[in-house]
């Protein structure tokens, strides 16, 4: 697919109406201006949507992922939609690392206003065919990581006093579970209780805290994998309750207000962003396939 926003389904049934065009926002042009976004997982996907809608109201970015390759593309993209950009190569699980992030940053162009947690591992597999190393990987990154991330930013601003607001992308999957994403799904419900605590922590010190979940918005950057468990579900589209997928944009625009001054009493809060898709129930339910058969796997063997 690389039209989305034809790519209905429903037998006819309208669904949900698409967004208006690449370029367009509901915020003031120069929200951000003079603001630092840093974005984790920046420089691909949804991470890159995500900071191109800031970049498009003015904010100077700094864009962190570890491979420096795709940092590079992006970078070229990002900055010609307005304000500065730079890269960071960048383990999050590395707490020195992160330090380090943030003092390139802040000598760059300022002590960053906005974070946007956006990097994360993934990969579907049955629980019983999970390494520990397959495990740690998610679970350090998703989790750990996003922690490392926010703790760094808020010691930073609770030592200057200044007021911040930190966007932690989770999944819909941390209320419900996720067959298959056994790792990503205990990772992101603790990226959600995350939320939910440091809101609380911090919003005496002006400190905003938010989630934000993005539904299936199918981008050239996803894995094999995920693309692979799409390539054998036909009819995406017919498949949610929108009748269509989501565009990558409207996940930007939601963050974009979620660190807005619009914004500023919500704080604790998760903003799903899937069309509905994630409390999708059926009148009768269908037939139970096990997550082998749906990941196209044979029998378990020991």
């Amino acid at each position: 697919m690389t039209d989305h926003e034809t790519d209905g389904g429903g037998g006819g049934l309208p669904g949900l109406p698409g967004p208006p065009p690449p370029g367009a926002s509901a915020l003031p042009p120069g929200t951000y201006d003079g603001t630092v976004v840093l974005v984790t997982g920046g420089g691909t996907g949804l991470g890159k949507a995500i900071a191109a809608e800031f970049a498009r109201l003015g904010a100077d970015l700094v864009i962190a992922s570890r491979k420096q390759d795709r940092l590079t593309a992006a970078r070229d993209e990002l900055a010609s939609l307005g304000g500065r950009v730079r890269t960071a190569a960048c383990d999050i699980r590395d707490a020195e690392r992160v330090t380090e992030v943030f003092d390139a940053a802040q000598e760059a162009y300022g002590m960053p206003g906005v974070l946007v947690n956006n990097a994360a591992a993934n990969f579907p597999v049955p629980a019983e065919d999970m390494s520990p190393n397959a495990w740690r990987a998610v679970v350090d990154t998703t989790l750990t990581g996003t922690f490392l991330m926010t703790r760094e930013f808020a010691r930073r601003h609770l030592a200057a006093g200044t007021p911040g607001s930190v966007i932690d992308v989770g999944a819909s999957y941390a209320w419900t579970g996720g067959p298959g994403f056994a790792h990503s799904a205990a990772a992101k419900a603790g990226v959600k209780s995350l939320v939910e605590t440091l809101a609380v922590e911090w919003a005496p010190y002006g400190i905003q805290v938010n989630g934000l979940v993005p539904g299936l918005m199918p981008h050239g950057d996803m894995s094999a994998d995920i693309r692979g468990n799409l390539d054998r579900a036909p009819d995406t589209a017919a498949r949610q309750p929108a009748l269509r997928v989501g565009l990558p944009r409207e996940l930007g625009w939601a963050a974009t207000f979620l660190a807005s001054p619009y914004a500023r009493f919500i704080t604790g809060h998760t903003l799903v962003v899937d069309g509905a898709n994630w409390q999708r129930r059926a009148v009768v339910s269908p037939p139970v396939t096990t997550v082998r058969e749906q990941l196209g796997r044979g029998g378990f063997t020991p």
